[in-house]
């Protein structure tokens, strides 16, 4: 078991010190199709998604886990990168005001929820604050500019 931690431990921070780069939007619904795959949600729980709705359900928590750890965002060792999450996230915000936002989401986990508890949390932080703001109107839209063009 000790040689396990280590091993996960020693991914984990190699993971976090390599040249990281946001990913690009492709690159984002590549990831949600293959967390998909890996934790299917059921037809409600996905159209609760696309509503920038997020249940806490179990389901629900291990696909945004999924997503957060293959983003790079998220390491079941050392929880959230903050500074990988501002650049990722900053939308129009200057980077340092996205890390500072990041910041305050992150947390070492000190009450040892499950790895899916954890990152729910950190997820359901960074959507309360200005950036989840940034995120929503973004997604609108974008759904928005879909239906004009599907007319």
């Amino acid at each position: 078991m000790l040689k396990y931690l280590i091993v996960a431990l020693a991914l984990c921070a190699v993971a976090h010190a390599d040249d990281w780069t946001p990913k690009t939007g492709e690159e984002i619904r590549k990831i949600r199709v293959d967390c998909l795959k890996e934790n299917p949600l059921s037809n409600d729980q996905i159209s609760q998604l696309k509503n920038l709705i997020f249940p806490n359900e179990p389901d629900v928590r291990q696909y945004l886990t999924c997503s957060a750890i293959k983003l790079g965002i998220f390491c079941d060792q050392q929880g959230y990168h903050a500074d990988r999450l501002a650049k990722q996230f900053k939308m129009d915000l200057s980077e340092e005001e996205a890390l500072q936002i990041a910041q305050s989401c992150v947390d070492d986990n000190a009450q040892k929820s499950p790895t899916d508890v954890w990152a729910f949390r950190g997820h359901q932080c960074m959507m309360a604050t200005k950036i989840g703001d940034k995120v929503r109107a973004f997604v609108k839209a974008k759904a928005e500019e879909a239906k004009k063009k599907a007319a």
